[in-house]
């Protein structure tokens, strides 16, 4: 199951909890439109800088009521878009950081007491923050919608740019993969299915607590420890054969049938169903592979390897005709990195053993069959790996990073356009700053147009 990290956002809900504990005086710094800016807002978020150690360039007390200001400005142009944020989707992230807040503290009475508020406090807290980023994104989209960098436009950019302004970029590789997944005998399978239904008629009878049996057996370690407990998931985020069981669910009471999928084989229970979204518990087996099943694996993999290096075919007709990784086999066997969109890899965004086996080969060296973890599934899986390009660290070039430049330039492009947009919108929208937070250097010129 996918769960999201303590972010940003959750120690900003902390610091304000702290800052109204310690009864920080309601004092107004800024005024917006007819938004006020307290300084227990500007603590707040200086607060929660100092606890992730994010760098401010310049005085803390002058960058970020700015920053404030910036987003109360898109703010007021929502409210005149009358720009609707989906309360569905404001609910569902909420209810997500909820869930997490949650299963890392241990409990929801933890949770209430971590942040010295109750829950529906909390809740409200977080509806606001999450709606408001929101509102300032869809702007900010809507301004910068129409930017597209033509290649005439990115070759002036790079033209223009100081050389030392150019990125570095660190040694990338680009590298193909065929996969085998090991046959796993239906006598093993037959086992975990067995285990599953076991665990299941001890809850529909009584026996025991789904949750209980979560902790003790499920393999899914992420949930395991919280009784199997996935918290609320929309469709979008859960594997298809799981949200289609768990959706179909009625009976918290009940256990479903037994559901595979890419991840083994699970049993899941009802907990609360909200609209779209849905709490369950689950417990996950995997079947096991077998020394001889990976051998096997192992075995069939390398007289492929012969076959290529003899030259009786090529890595690309066997990555299509036999590799059982779905998002690299109809791709000639390239490896496609989700972070960056492109066939480009830096070591560090390579999973573990292809990197320590690309490391020391040359470009359109294969390697011998290994053994890796699919980063997916969990699951072992036998695998061998051909560099195709190894691309040394460099200073960002026109020529081998054209998509690299070409962010940048839309980038700038973007940045300007709410620049402008910013100058604008002060000329229109009441602004006061108190007089003990005017002496700093200004981004932007409030203090031409406030009071």
């Amino acid at each position: 199951m996918k769960l999201r990290f303590f972010t940003a956002l959750a120690f900003a809900v902390t610091a304000f909890a702290m800052l109204a504990q310690n009864n920080v005086a309601e004092e107004v710094a800024w005024v917006i439109g007819d938004e006020p800016i307290f300084k227990s807002d500007i603590e707040e978020q200086y607060q929660q800088a100092l606890y992730e150690r994010v760098p401010i360039n310049g005085n803390p007390y002058c960058v970020i009521p700015e920053q404030m200001a910036v987003d109360k400005l898109f703010l007021d142009q929502a409210r005149i878009d009358t720009v609707e944020v989906q309360a569905s989707s404001v609910s569902a992230e909420v209810e997500s950081r909820i869930n997490y807040f949650i299963a890392n503290l241990g409990s929801k009475e933890k949770v209430e007491e971590y942040f010295r508020m109750p829950l529906p406090r909390l809740r409200e807290k977080l509806n606001e923050m999450i709606s408001d980023q929101y509102s300032i994104q869809q702007v900010q989209s809507n301004l910068t919608k129409n930017v597209k960098a033509t290649p005439a436009d990115v070759r002036r950019y790079y033209n223009d740019l100081p050389k030392d302004s150019l990125p570095f970029i660190p040694m990338q590789v680009e590298t193909q993969i065929i996969t085998i997944n090991p046959v796993i005998p239906q006598q093993e399978i037959d086992e975990v299915k067995a285990r599953l239904r076991d665990y299941a008629n001890q809850v529909n009878s009584g026996e025991r607590e789904f949750s209980t049996l979560a902790i003790l057996y499920s393999q899914d370690q992420a949930t395991a420890v919280y009784g199997g407990e996935t918290g609320f998931q929309s469709r979008s985020v859960l594997l298809p054969e799981y949200a289609t069981a768990a959706f179909n669910l009625n009976d918290n009471k009940r256990v479903s049938n037994i559901v595979e999928t890419d991840d083994g084989y699970h049993i899941i229970q009802l907990i609360e169903k909200r609209g779209d979204r849905v709490n369950t518990r689950h417990i996950l087996l995997r079947p096991k592979v077998s020394d001889k099943d990976l051998t096997d694996a192992l075995v069939r993999l390398d007289s492929v390897r012969s076959d290529i290096l003899a030259g009786k075919r090529t890595f690309d007709e066997m990555a299509l005709f036999i590799s059982q990784d779905k998002d690299s086999r109809n791709n000639n066997g390239n490896m496609l990195n989700e972070k960056n969109h492109s066939s480009r890899f830096e070591m560090a965004d390579l999973p573990a053993e292809v990197g320590k086996k690309i490391s020391t080969m040359q470009p359109g060296d294969i390697s011998e069959p290994f053994v890796m973890i699919n980063p997916k599934t969990r699951r072992e899986q036998v695998a061998m790996v051909r560099l195709v390009k190894r691309i040394d660290g460099h200073k960002a070039d026109l020529a081998e990073d054209y998509m690299i430049i070409k962010d940048m330039c839309e980038a700038t492009s973007k940045e300007k356009i709410l620049r402008d947009w910013v100058i604008q919108k002060q000329k229109s929208v009441y602004v006061y700053i108190e007089e003990s937070w005017r002496n700093c250097d200004f981004k932007y010129d409030w203090l031409k147009t406030g009071k």
